[in-house]
């Protein structure tokens, strides 16, 4: 969580959400969504940023759509809403 709102450095930022996205398995994309749901509009743009550089630089990722749709159903509201926002932005990719 930390790498991911990391106030002094962007890069870092950007970098750990894209990692998080290749890794693809539920507890990595939660921890992208508990950031989102914390994180500024601006921390909130790179870790997008970072999302959707993972979606389009590499192929075989594991489904981010089906993943989020998982989250989707998790106990904490902070995770659902973090989810849903992930989701956009992988939808947005894909146009």
């Amino acid at each position: 969580m930390r790498l991911l709102l990391d106030v002094g450095d962007t890069a870092v930022t950007r970098q750990t959400a894209e990692a998080l996205v290749r890794v693809g398995t539920v507890a990595a994309v939660r921890l992208i969504a508990l950031a989102v749901a914390e994180a500024d509009d601006h921390r909130a743009d790179w870790i997008q940023t970072g999302v959707q550089d993972a979606l389009v630089r590499t192929d075989g990722l594991p489904d981010l759509a089906a993943v989020c749709g998982q989250l989707a159903q998790d106990p904490e509201a902070t995770v659902r809403r973090g989810a849903a926002e992930i989701s956009v932005w992988a939808d947005d990719t894909r146009r």
